[in-house]
């Protein structure tokens, strides 16, 4: 059903009023865009307004915004999540390695040290690894990888690179058992280096360490002082390391003083010690020493004395004067001469 003229638009009406209003509508459209071309006012009006207008393209931007983000979060999570799990490996293989090493470092820095000590010996030493270790309350004992068929034998005196550690209990056929300084069995003859006086140490009853019981009163023992092996009884060579006296007290009977020694040695740190061979020692006197002479250079030719005259000596008083040689002439023979 077609419209009827009352019922159109206004604006597009074929009266006079109609047009008119188009026209001053044309107008004033041309004036706007002449002053906006001229003087950006419109320019002005439309960054006002986009201020008002950006907050709402960001909240319509939001959802989709959000989900990048989440996926992006969950991603870089992900990535993290295995890059970390991956250091943790890395960092926990690294820490294996050099603890490993730092092992193998002591370990060379143990047998260095027992290598020096070694060459500083004017003895015969054989080194032995600990295989087995038995520091109870009533016992001190190590195991060794070397026996019978290495040429252990019982009463081996056993050091580290710092002093002593005991000596061969037990010899089986491939390890041999030795007996700490610190076992309650053990006894050893020391010498205090600072005063010299003598005495024996014996391993405290609890394995802690040593003790000298029987210092008398006068003895001058301090702490501090330092305990070498004094080689009597023939079984552990003067010179050794024993230990350090840590302190002196009086017994509980009054008429000695006792003092607690640290031992020397690393007892429980040593993975590898040297085992002291016996050396022969001379029997009897010891041999005269060789008598000096005159240089060889100021001894007579054998064919020099010939021809010259003898000497006599002069007699002491009271002896008789010898007689001097007679000297006797030899003629040659010749053919056919007459004597």
């Amino acid at each position: 059903m077609a419209r009827s003229r009352d019922e159109s638009s206004p604006l597009f009406a074929g009266n006079a009023a109609g047009t008119l209003r188009l026209i001053v509508y044309l107008a004033l459209a041309m004036v706007l865009m002449v002053l906006d071309h001229r003087n950006g006012w419109l320019w002005r009006v439309r960054y006002a307004a986009s201020a008002v207008v950006e907050p709402v393209y960001r909240l319509a931007n939001l959802p989709s915004a959000g989900m990048r983000t989440l996926s992006v979060a969950f991603a870089d999570r992900k990535l993290l999540t295995e890059q970390n799990q991956r250091l943790r490996e890395d960092l926990l293989l690294a820490n294996a390695r050099l603890n490993r090493m730092a092992g193998v470092a002591e370990q060379n820095h143990r047998l260095k040290e027992l290598l020096d000590t070694r060459h500083s010996l004017d003895i015969n030493v054989q080194l032995a690894r600990v295989v087995g270790v038995d520091l109870g309350a009533w016992q001190q004992r190590l195991v060794l990888n070397l026996g019978a068929r290495d040429g252990v034998k019982p009463g081996q005196p056993v050091i580290d690179a710092h002093g002593v550690m005991g000596q061969v209990v037990e010899v089986l056929p491939t390890t041999s058992v030795v007996m700490l300084v610190t076992d309650p069995a053990h006894a050893i003859p020391v010498v205090v280096e600072r005063s010299g006086l003598r005495t024996v140490a014996y391993g405290a009853r609890d394995g802690s360490g040593l003790v000298l019981p029987n210092i008398p009163l006068a003895a001058d023992v301090r702490p501090g002082d330092r305990l070498l092996t004094s080689g009597l009884g023939g079984r552990f060579p003067p010179g050794f390391p024993v230990g350090k006296v840590l302190a002196v007290a009086p017994s509980s009977s009054g008429m000695f003083r006792v003092a607690q020694v640290q031992p020397a040695a690393d007892l429980d740190r040593s993975d590898d010690v040297l085992l002291l061979h016996d050396q022969a020692e001379p029997d009897g006197p010891p041999a005269p020493a060789v008598p000096a002479g005159p240089p060889t250079t100021l001894a007579p030719a054998p064919g020099a004395a010939t021809g010259a005259a003898p000497t006599t000596a002069t007699p002491a008083a009271g002896q008789p004067a010898s007689p001097p040689p007679r000297a006797t002439t030899t003629t040659p023979a010749s053919a056919g001469s007459t004597p």
